[in-house]
């Protein structure tokens, strides 16, 4: 009787209307063959049938029936329901996949002779499910408001897992929320798998609980663009990937990790550097051109940002805060604290506005092994607020914090790690934008290596110097105010040229100055154009040419502005930092005037102390600058007359 029905079923199905379809049930399992592609049907010794190259054997088939149905060719869909799941495969690839399923628990074994791209689109609920594909051939991955939580691992622990090492889209359809979370005792990389490159698009928002490792991995690039990726927790990175990682727009919200918020590894062992297109890019490097970054994350030594090549960032909003203490890593030997954006490479800032703050022992703003280079319309704010971190050696892993320096002093850099604003160990040139740093207890910016402002406006304070670099500095232009409580302003332990710009440097009391030149090693102060204001002088034997250099005494916070000759440079506040000297040193290329008690109106800037125009004051006596030290300091600012 089944064998007659099946082969009226055919025989009706070979006459029937264009429009009508072939449904093949087996178990929860649904092939839909339209009848426009079916041609012949192979009907086997009673026990197989074989419709558009898939062989059923007759006794899986629960039923068969002829409808309406509309297929849409290269499509599977899976829709979640309770401990069970409903799965239609469209006819035209039927034949290349192999379902296997196991209550809510669906795998998808792709043939290796698929030469067509496969849309998979998952929707309904389910509280003990997953879905794992495999194959060899790329993929489209919907997520129609799906929310999976994997319980019992079977074919793999991850909530979603594509074994393909091909480019997977994952599509949070526009409109939608999904929800992911991973089994607890599996072994998967991520709660979200992709073997291969994943590709995020559309205007959905995709929810990610990570219980064993990632959040979301992949094998190798991560692209997104639209979409909204929400990782609450993570025991490893909230996002990890290889190769690369871009982000052309959308939303990324990270917290509760175990480790960095994004970080982005080599696949190989050579880096490609950035190629035409990203293609076959090999390089660690991330790049973020646009949407909306928010992480937090709380895990001893954790990296906000952690890429292994570059990172470069055009535009977008990026809010990246770390709280967590500093570690003693073993393998390099070295204490390590936290850190809102690392890379073991260049850093290249041009655009955005990006907030970064790190409160925890040792940590640091921005840290980059190559050169860092902030211009154009980078707007760029970072505050570290955490002690010094140390350990009396390297058999004692104990880390201590200490406010002082001199308790560690006498401990290798190994032993110790220091909270600073921005530190490069290459170059570093700002050219552009808007620079705020403020560092508790050592350099706000420090460059290990040269060190150049042409441009931009920047505000850099901290207990130790404010601005400092290992090799020569050049400042030829921007506005800059360096501002120390306990060091130097501005620091250079090569040559310091000054050729240009608006400079305001503040340091403490002597032997301290404004600015400073490694004159210890032979090295010197050049002042040769701009306008300078240095509370604690200039370094002695300073070469002043092109321009007078006068010395004057201040009231601390106190207005005044610097003329030169009868056209106002820039107002700047006088701070009111404890321990303050005497003398504050001007030059300007004609002669330099100075008033106090100028009065401004207009849009606030240096935390409320730089004002667009400013007017009025009362000229103050100027004396012959005799290259003497003066005094410091603290929490002051300051704004072009005029321009703010």
């Amino acid at each position: 009787m089944k064998k007659t029905y099946l082969i009226i079923s055919m025989l009706v199905l070979t006459i029937a209307a264009a429009a009508q379809t072939l449904n093949v049930n087996v178990g929860n399992v649904t092939y839909l063959f339209p009848a426009s592609q079916i041609g012949d049907m192979t009907y086997n010794d009673g026990t197989t049938v074989t419709i558009m190259g898939k062989t059923f054997n007759i006794s899986d088939i629960s039923s068969m029936k002829v409808d309406d149905t509309e297929v849409k060719d290269n499509a599977v869909s899976v829709a979640y329901n309770g401990a069970s799941a409903a799965i239609t495969v469209a006819g035209n690839v039927a034949q290349y996949l192999t379902v296997s399923q196991n209550g809510a628990h669906v795998s998808i074994e792709q043939g290796s002779d698929l030469a067509e791209e496969i849309t998979y689109t998952l929707s309904g609920t389910s509280s003990d499910g997953e879905f794992y594909m495999a194959g060899s051939y790329k993929a489209t991955v919907e997520l129609d408001g799906v929310t999976l939580t994997n319980v019992t691992p079977i074919y793999s622990g991850a909530a979603v897992h594509i074994q393909n090492s091909k480019r997977i889209k994952v599509k949070p359809l526009t409109g939608t929320t999904s929800t992911l979370t991973d089994a607890t005792g599996g072994s998967q990389k991520g709660c979200l798998y992709i073997k291969g490159h994943a590709e995020f698009a559309q205007k959905g928002t995709l929810n990610i609980v990570g219980n064993v490792k990632h959040g979301i991995k992949a094998g190798e690039y991560i692209s997104l663009k639209n979409a909204t990726l929400n990782v609450s927790s993570a025991v490893g990175d909230g996002i990890s990937c290889n190769e690369y990682f871009l982000m052309e727009s959308g939303t990324i919200n990270i917290s509760g990790t175990g480790d960095d918020g994004i970080q982005c590894d080599l696949d190989g062992t050579a880096s490609t550097g950035e190629t035409t297109d990203h293609e076959d890019e090999d390089s660690g490097n991330m790049y973020i051109l646009g949407g909306t970054i928010k992480i937090t994350t709380t895990a001893a030594a954790a990296k906000g940002l952690k890429a292994n090549g570059d990172i470069n960032i055009s535009d977008g909003e990026l809010t990246v805060s770390c709280s967590g203490t500093a570690t003693w890593d073993s393998d390099d030997q070295e204490v390590k604290g936290s850190t809102c954006m690392s890379a073991d490479g260049n850093m290249v800032i041009s655009g955005g506005t990006i907030v970064l703050t790190n409160t925890g022992a040792g940590g640091k703003g921005i840290k980059n092994d190559g050169t860092l280079a902030i211009s154009d319309n980078a707007n760029l704010s970072v505050t570290t607020t955490g002690q010094i971190a140390y350990c009396s050696s390297s058999s004692n892993t104990t880390i201590r914090t200490t406010t002082s320096s001199s308790t560690t002093e006498r401990l290798s850099d190994e032993l110790k790690t220091s909270p600073k604003g921005i530190k490069s160990d290459g170059a570093m040139t700002i050219s552009g934008g808007t620079t705020i740093v403020s560092s508790s207890y050592h350099e706000a910016i420090e460059s290990k290596s040269t060190l150049e402002i042409s441009g931009g406006y920047v505000y850099a304070y901290s207990r130790d110097d404010a601005i400092n670099s290992s090799g020569n500095m050049t400042i030829s232009g921007g506005y800059v105010m360096a501002n120390s409580s306990g060091n130097d302003g501005i620091d250079a332990n090569g040559n310091m040229y000054i050729t240009g710009g608006n400079v305001f440097a503040v340091a403490t009391s002597q032997p301290e100055v404004g600015l400073d030149a490694n004159t210890e090693s032979g090295y010197k102060l050049y002042i040769s154009g701009g306008n300078v204001v240095a509370i604690g002088g200039f370094e002695s034997g300073a070469s002043i040419t092109n321009g007078t250099a006068k010395s004057a005494s201040y009231s601390k916070g106190s207005w005044y502005g610097l003329y030169n000759g009868s056209t106002l440079a820039f107002a700047f506040k006088v701070p009111s930092n404890s321990s303050m000297g005497s003398t504050m040193a001007v030059y300007t290329a004609n002669t330099p005037a100075l008033k106090s008690g100028v009065t401004g109106s207009g849009t606030s800037f240096w935390n409320g102390y730089g004002y667009e125009s400013c007017s009025g004051g009362s000229s103050v006596s100027l004396s012959s600058y005799s290259g003497g030290n003066g005094g410091p300091g603290g929490g002051g600012g300051f704004g072009p007359g005029g321009r703010w």
